[in-house]
């Protein structure tokens, strides 16, 4: 729990004040209750990580429950908004921006993403589902992912289009410009 709480707040910028760290802190805490094997022993630790997963979804508007599979360095940025199903898996080094939904496609049929390494995704995206998201994807804003997405690419537009991503750019090939003539 410590190492991952250290990386977390080294890759929140060791900004004591963000609300996305203050938010993993309680994810960690929440993870780390589990690992107490004597019920009795772990049922005070299960009510103080109920309290205070409520009180960090009032405080930054972030639903995380501690039932998310979440890799290392799990970056929260510009909190409120965000909600997390408890049956999403997410890989190392994703960032996740306001508005973003991770969750069930219907409420009658499970299945939530399994999101891979290194998945950056936009403000208000949403993804839904039991998709796969591969690594080195970028997801774009307001984007609307019901679909999979191979690894290296770019999903934008609702419903989300899937662009192949340009090596070291982060960015779509771009077609030929007036500029590009001879």
């Amino acid at each position: 729990m410590f190492e991952n709480i250290r990386e977390d707040f080294q890759a929140h910028g060791r900004d004591c004040t963000s609300r996305g760290f203050w938010t993993m802190l309680v994810y960690r805490f929440g993870r780390w209750r589990y690992g107490i094997r004597w019920r009795p022993l772990r049922m005070p630790f299960s009510f103080l990580y109920k309290a205070l997963k409520l009180l960090m979804e009032i405080l930054t508007g972030i639903e995380l429950p501690c039932e998310t599979v979440l890799g290392r360095r799990f970056i929260i940025d510009h909190f409120s908004g965000i909600i997390i199903s408890g049956d999403a898996v997410f890989g190392d080094d994703c960032r996740v921006r306001n508005g973003v939904t991770v969750g069930l496609r219907h409420t009658q049929h499970r299945g939530s993403p399994v999101i891979g390494n290194r998945v950056d995704i936009g403000a208000g995206a949403k993804l839904l589902g039991p998709i796969r998201i591969g690594d080195d994807v970028l997801i774009g804003a307001n984007a609307v992912v019901i679909t999979d997405v191979p690894a290296n690419s770019i999903a934008v537009g609702i419903p989300a289009r899937i662009l192949p991503r340009r090596a070291g750019r982060g960015l779509a090939e771009p077609g030929p410009s007036a500029t590009d003539a001879p």
